[in-house]
């Protein structure tokens, strides 16, 4: 999970349902998730909570980052949400957080990564950072789709409902499709 705090209350379910699927959730947090309190809710109370649900001590340091792919911990890493900034760090090779250290890590061992991006500037400064993502191998998208046309233009939040449902398809290597409806 990075920063787009207003989607955390969107990604708890889709963890909630991938653990009821039968899914051993790791959690892993940017430093700025794991730590920060915002208009949508106190950091401490979302850390208690997806640590509860997932039965895991979210991994938030890139040094407890890094071990992902070499220990093979996970088959699928998911980023949800996935903001323009970590968007902009994975398309230019930055790992500068415990999430951008996770999906290089997890990268280095040829496994999918699927991310679900949410960020307000997606049709503006991040869309050549989507579009080259889209064009590394492994990496796979949830749908986005524009949440507010009139006021936020530019904007483009996924679908987090279809997270699982893109797993499945990035676990065998297809994009799914459509990838970007507006």
């Amino acid at each position: 999970m990075c920063g787009s705090f207003c989607t955390f209350s969107r990604a708890l379910p889709v963890m909630e349902a991938l653990l009821h699927d039968g899914c051993d959730v790791i959690p892993i947090m940017s430093e700025t998730a794991y730590s920060t309190d915002t208009r949508f809710g106190k950091a401490a109370d979302f850390t208690d909570k997806i640590e509860k649900l997932t039965n895991h001590k979210i991994i938030h340091t890139i040094r407890d980052a890094e071990p992902i792919g070499p220990r093979e911990m996970c088959d699928l890493l998911i980023v949800a949400p996935c903001t323009g900034n970590t968007l902009a760090k994975l398309a230019h090779g930055i790992t500068d957080t415990a999430v951008t250290m996770a999906v290089k890590s997890h990268l280095r061992i040829l496994r999918p990564v699927l991310l679900c991006a949410a960020t307000n500037d997606a049709l503006g400064a991040s869309a050549q950072n989507i579009g080259r993502l889209m064009n590394t191998k492994n990496i796979y998208f949830v749908p986005l789709s524009q949440d507010d046309p009139q006021k936020k233009p530019k904007s483009l939040v996924a679908d987090f409902s279809k997270i699982p449902e893109y797993a499945d398809k990035a676990l065998a290597g297809i994009q799914a499709q459509p990838v970007i409806t507006l």
